[in-house]
């Protein structure tokens, strides 16, 4: 029996993660699934954003299927999910953007995968006060944390037959730290002889994504590019309901919905699990049930094509719980 730590999260958390776990268990796949809490709830229940016991389940299950918790913006306390990234070392993000049948959006057939690096860069957050005018944040880099990342987007590559992986980058200006980065990919891209490969700064990277999209198939950077072109891609698709992501290294996985808690339709059984659905199926294949996990993704992509049950962030009526139930009744 697989066991798999499971956070509910915020707002809307609780209601996706339900009707996400009652398809994964319509698979009847020896899974079991673990309840434990973090973030607001967590804090508000025993004062502690991220509990030991929480973190322990981790430790012993190896994987987590985490709903999206609250973070205050400008205050408060600091982001959990960057706290669970840096407590297990889970330094690849992985975000696959790919275009669902029937979505209405501005592009078609886009499938284009990020990879962002996890665990430094100016996204930790480490930032020293010199005076009350002055702050300074502190951009990391370093050649271990950079070949891990941009090592696991070409091993992707070939993996799944991938045909290019792209390296996202500010070294014209920052050309120490991102030139740092730059020059650890032309390294190692000669070890994958067989991939095409190209670099281009981040900025040309945004025009050319809402240009030309199907230029683009395996891209890399650092954390900070990372987070806000995965969301730039989202966009492409239809949004970020519709966004998985895996935070993983060689031991530990946690597979997660990138989009917010959205506390003001909170209860209201609305909400889309497409994104927190996908990133289960991630979390299928990374335990070896791969056939099962495209059972899901072709019964989402035969619910979007053939029926107009669909929640109403893509143009619905349907509740979260009505969405499910078509889910399964395909499965």
């Amino acid at each position: 029996m697989q066991k798999v730590t499971l956070f509910e999260g915020d707002g809307i958390g609780p209601e996706i993660t339900r009707e996400v776990v009652r398809i994964i268990d319509a698979l009847q796949l020896p899974i079991e699934f673990e309840p434990y809490d973090i973030g607001k709830t967590a804090f508000e229940n025993c004062g502690e954003l991220i509990p030991q016991a929480s973190l322990n389940s981790i430790k012993r299950n190896k994987i987590a299927l985490k709903a999206p918790v609250t973070t205050p913006i400008g205050h408060g306390f600091r982001s959990v999910n960057v706290g669970l990234r840096l407590a297990f070392d889970l330094f690849a993000n992985i975000r696959p953007a790919k275009s669902i049948p029937n979505v209405k959006t501005r592009y078609e057939d886009i499938d284009l995968v990020v990879f962002r690096e996890n665990t430094e860069d100016l996204y930790i957050g480490l930032e020293e006060e010199i005076d009350e005018n002055t702050i300074h944040a502190i951009k990391k880099i370093t050649r271990h944390a950079s070949e891990r990342i941009i090592r696991a987007a070409f091993d992707y590559a070939v993996k799944n037959n991938r045909k290019k992986v792209t390296c996202v980058h500010k070294a014209n200006i920052l050309k120490k730290s991102d030139g740092l980065f730059l020059k650890i990919f032309n390294e190692i891209k000669e070890e994958y002889p067989t991939i095409e490969t190209n670099d281009l700064i981040v900025d040309n990277t945004c025009m050319q994504l809402v240009m030309n999209p199907e230029k683009f198939d395996i891209m890399v950077m650092p954390n900070l590019y990372g987070d806000i072109l995965s969301d730039l891609t989202s966009g492409l698709i239809g949004g970020l309901g519709l966004l998985p992501s895996a935070n993983l290294n060689e031991e530990y996985a946690i597979f997660e919905a990138v989009h917010g808690s959205a506390p003001d339709i909170a209860g209201q059984n609305i909400a889309n699990p497409t994104a927190l659905l996908l990133s289960a199926c991630m979390m299928l294949d990374h335990i070896g049930y791969t056939t099962e996990a495209n059972k899901v993704r072709h019964a989402i992509e035969d619910v979007y094509q053939n029926t107009t049950i669909r929640t109403k962030d893509v143009k619905g009526t349907a509740s979260t719980t009505e969405f499910a139930n078509e889910i399964i009744a395909r499965l």
